[in-house]
């Protein structure tokens, strides 16, 4: 069992900022894989980035790319989505999961077992 708690959304300016935090409340990460996912009003659920906690290989959706870095602290448990260059598109509700994905599943909602709340993040043009 393992639960998450999000930070570090808001309210920015396109071109700005932002550094998303999650943290393991309890449980650990290891053995997990942790990704980000985002939910715009109206659509659904999509893969951000996402990182494998043992081996640190990342995983990125392609819009992204350059823009968004994961990151990690072992010994904090926890996960950093740093987002640079924000757009307007880039507007949604942020997810912290955790699951068994693998490099097939990792974009998939239904790989991850465990999710936060969520953060909102708006970017405004």
């Amino acid at each position: 069992q393992v639960q998450m708690v999000e930070s570090g959304g808001g309210l920015v300016q396109a071109g700005g900022s932002l550094r998303l935090s999650c943290q393991a409340s309890e449980g650990t990460f290891s053995g997990y894989t942790v990704a980000w996912f985002r939910q715009a009003p109206g659509g659904e659920r999509e893969f951000v980035g996402g990182i494998r906690w043992s081996g640190g290989n990342q995983y990125y959706e392609e819009s992204v790319k350059g823009r968004f870095t994961t990151s990690r602290e072992t010994a904090k448990n926890t996960l950093y989505l740093q987002m640079n260059n924000l757009k307007p598109e880039d507007t949604g509700v942020y997810y912290c999961a955790a699951g068994r994905a693998i490099a097939s599943t990792v974009k998939s909602a239904r790989a991850y077992y465990y999710w936060g709340q969520g953060t909102q993040v708006t970017v405004s043009s």
